[in-house]
């Protein structure tokens, strides 16, 4: 899970756009602008024993089904904090990562996803030290955020993870105009 936004002192906190599931096409037709689809690598972070933080590992699967080649990050494979690092060095020279992954925000702000052409902080909001992930990055705001994010990532909706796993992804395939294998 990543803050919206880092405010690390001295630091300039990424620039993140605020889209609801209707603009999320629009960001990756911006990203298939510049790079071809065979270049990109999806990171979903998350873990699938959080209801809040299984946000990544869903769009990674349902990216798979929509026939992305290229996915870090599923159900059946997490991509969390025990196994970023080593995920991460695996991706080859030349890729352009994508970062996936849920976080919690202002209240107004839930169901909506921040979108950025920066990398996102994972575990950040949690007191986690990650690397930065993603030449882009799209963070779905699952929670309201509040004194305990854990307990709240376990308290979040599973129906309204997947249902904002699935915008994701169908956005995804709108925006890399891919077809369904």
């Amino acid at each position: 899970m990543s803050l919206p936004s880092s405010r690390t002192e001295g630091v300039k906190p990424p620039s993140r756009r605020k889209l609801s599931a209707a603009g999320l096409a629009g960001f990756f037709r911006h990203i298939a602008g510049f790079h071809r689809r065979e270049d990109i690598v999806f990171v979903c972070i998350g873990t699938d024993r959080s209801t809040g933080d299984a946000l990544g590992p869903l769009v990674g699967t349902y990216l798979e089904q929509r026939g992305f080649p290229h996915v870090i990050g599923t159900l059946a494979s997490p991509c969390d904090a025990s196994n970023l690092e080593d995920r991460l060095s695996a991706i080859p020279t030349g890729k352009v990562t994508i970062a996936v992954d849920a976080c919690l925000g202002h209240p107004s702000s839930v169901g909506s996803f921040l979108v950025s052409e920066e990398p996102l902080r994972p575990a950040e909001s949690v007191g986690g030290n990650l690397p930065a992930v993603g030449r882009y990055s799209v963070a779905g705001v699952v929670n309201a955020n509040g004194p305990k994010a854990y307990w709240t990532l376990q308290a979040t909706s599973l129906y309204h993870v997947m249902q904002m796993a699935e915008q994701i992804a169908d956005a995804a395939k709108d925006g890399f105009e891919v077809e369904k294998l």
